[in-house]
């Protein structure tokens, strides 16, 4: 069973929606136990990352998934839920959970696009990802498909922790993390057969993580 964090910050239902076409038992909690019982938890998240921090200190979920990263629990972030891995976001002024060393950051508006048009802020649209090292996530996924963006900031990790980048204006990191803690800033849930796909990869190298324990 794959466990969707709720926070009262999170696009839960669109990933249960997927998860469930995938025919992968799911279950939105926000309960400790529920969540160490789990085989993965995905993170989910739309709007502020200082609303999403707040909400998660309030109910203390923040030390609750550190623990269970620190035990390396299997955990994918989405948009919002990979920002606030990182250390700090410039959205709200933020310290956020520190889990992977790095900041997330506005999308400067001098950037512009190949055509020397101003980019639009916030990113909206489908883009491709270029990986920078290998991922299971990826697996069976062409390199050619694209997912779909929302957002005004993006994850800055320090070097090592990027996995994958994407072009909008200049590279910025759209997926990091290591074996077991990714993140994604797109939105697999809404990325058709490619997302699908995503999500069915994580959901398999959770199964295998908890079939060798």
């Amino acid at each position: 069973m794959l466990a969707i964090l709720d926070y009262k910050a999170g696009n839960q239902t669109s990933v249960r929606r997927a998860l469930d076409h995938l025919g992968i038992e799911n279950q939105i909690t926000a309960d400790p136990e529920v969540l160490a019982r789990a085989h993965g938890i995905i993170f989910p998240g739309v709007g502020a990352a200082g609303q999403a921090m707040g909400e998660l200190t309030s109910g203390g979920l923040d030390e609750v998934l550190k623990g269970l990263i620190w035990q390396e629990k299997p955990l994918l972030g989405i948009c919002v839920g990979c920002q606030i891995l990182l250390d700090y976001c410039e959205e709200n002024d933020t310290r956020t959970l520190a889990v992977i060393p790095g900041e997330c950051r506005l999308f400067n508006p001098a950037w512009t696009e190949e055509d020397g048009t101003p980019i639009r802020v916030p990113h909206m649209g489908w883009n491709r990802v270029e990986l920078k090292q290998d991922c299971v996530l990826l697996k069976d996924i062409p390199p050619a498909a694209e997912f779909y963006f929302v957002h005004s900031y993006h994850p800055a990790p320090h070097p090592e922790f990027v996995i994958g980048e994407t072009s909008y204006g200049e590279k910025f990191c759209s997926i990091h993390g290591r074996t077991g803690l990714w993140a994604v800033q797109f939105h697999p849930e809404k990325s058709g057969t490619p997302g699908l796909q995503l999500l069915k990869n994580f959901h398999d190298y959770c199964l295998e993580v908890a079939n060798a324990q």
